[in-house]
């Protein structure tokens, strides 16, 4: 009966049902593990690159048109083809290009950016670049190929593309009966009934797909929160590896103290006095007219300490003075090291005078 009460604690122990600490989301933050959702920076990339092509739409279609219009121009002015006069037009076209598709590329790679920005903040890890066996584990990849997460992508995957096809298809019932009259445009007003249909297809397909991103964020933080959760035996070892070893510590501490009472011992033959309860309390006090401006407590203690500072005085010959509202006050009010306070000038100088006169007679 015992052990099976035994093994439904550890097993409960170490089911994680608690919420990760500050430091496990630290450290894997800096291991790349971080609540994020690609779709989120799919959908503000293809949305942010629909929106600039519709705004650019007028200068893009006179660059396409000096592009082409170049090609044209050098192939009729070209007599002879040499692979200089190639390399040349190659370069021309490169230039063309470039003027055309490279802010396309700019405006991409900002809103790419500035998504991922916006889910996880910034962020700079080596850690996910490094080799790692456990990635190319066939059983493991097995396990993943048919897991919860990869039967969910699946169903987004199949969301996604029903609901874009969808909204494609809307776009183009609405827009019907341009769609039907491209037949009968030229081919500079077709291609701008063309361009301006796909312009509204990206758009709404990327709100869409913003619809869509959402809810997977929604469900990636799920996930997240869940991969992170810790038991209660995760957050006890991690508090030893944070904090050390409670009895590791009890004994760092108790041989610190050990270490201070030595210490405290060794100011007893200095002392000038030591004052009692004279049973439960001892305080000795040193003073040095020249060096200090008050008497100072360089050793207290209650009981057995007390008794051992009685003990160290009476070896060395040092006077001791019953004194308990004394003693008493000045061992909850003085620490040791520090002077007396004003308040206990005149009952100190009292006994001090009652010492040396002692002193002097010996």
């Amino acid at each position: 009966m015992n052990m099976l009460v035994q093994l439904n604690i550890q097993f409960f122990a170490g089911e994680k049902t608690e919420k990760a600490t500050p430091k496990k989301r630290q450290d894997s933050r800096k291991k790349g593990q971080v609540l994020k959702s690609q779709d989120v920076t799919s959908a503000i990339v293809l949305l942010a690159i629909f929106l600039y092509l519709t705004f650019v739409a007028g200068s893009m279609k006179e660059e396409m048109m000096s592009f082409f219009r170049e090609i044209i121009v050098h192939n009729m002015t070209v007599k002879t083809i040499t692979i200089s006069s190639i390399m040349e037009m190659y370069w021309d076209i490169l230039k063309e290009l470039a003027m055309i598709v490279v802010p396309i590329f700019i405006v991409a790679v900002v809103a790419a950016i500035v998504a991922n920005f916006m889910q996880f903040g910034l962020l700079f890890t080596t850690e996910t670049l490094k080799f790692d066996l456990k990635k190319i584990d066939p059983i493991k990849g097995l396990k993943r190929i048919v897991s919860l997460k990869a039967i969910v992508e699946l169903l987004k995957s199949i969301l996604k593309i029903s609901f874009i096809g969808t909204t494609t298809f809307l776009v183009l019932y609405i827009n019907i009966e341009e769609v039907l009259s491209l037949a009968h445009k030229t081919p500079g007003a077709a291609l701008i009934t063309v361009s301006k249909l796909v312009a509204y297809m990206g758009i709404a397909a990327s709100i869409v797909l913003m619809v869509i991103a959402i809810l997977d964020y929604m469900y990636q933080k799920y996930d997240y929160e869940k991969n992170l959760r810790m038991s209660k035996q995760d957050i006890k070892d991690e508090y030893k590896n944070v904090e050390g070893d409670p009895l590791i510590k009890s004994k760092i501490k108790q041989r610190q103290r050990e270490m201070s009472m030595r210490r405290m011992m060794q100011e007893v033959p200095q002392a000038d006095v030591v004052i009692t309860n004279p049973t439960h309390y001892a305080i000795a006090l040193k003073y040095d007219e020249d060096a200090m401006d008050a008497p100072k407590v360089v050793a207290k203690g209650t009981d057995f300490v007390a008794q051992k500072i009685k003990l160290i005085a009476k070896e060395n010959k040092v006077v001791m003075v019953e004194n308990r509202p004394l003693a008493r006050a000045m061992y909850d009010q003085v620490k040791i090291n520090d002077r007396i306070p004003e308040e206990f000038f005149k009952a100190v100088a009292e006994v001090l005078a009652y010492v040396y006169r002692i002193k002097r007679k010996i």
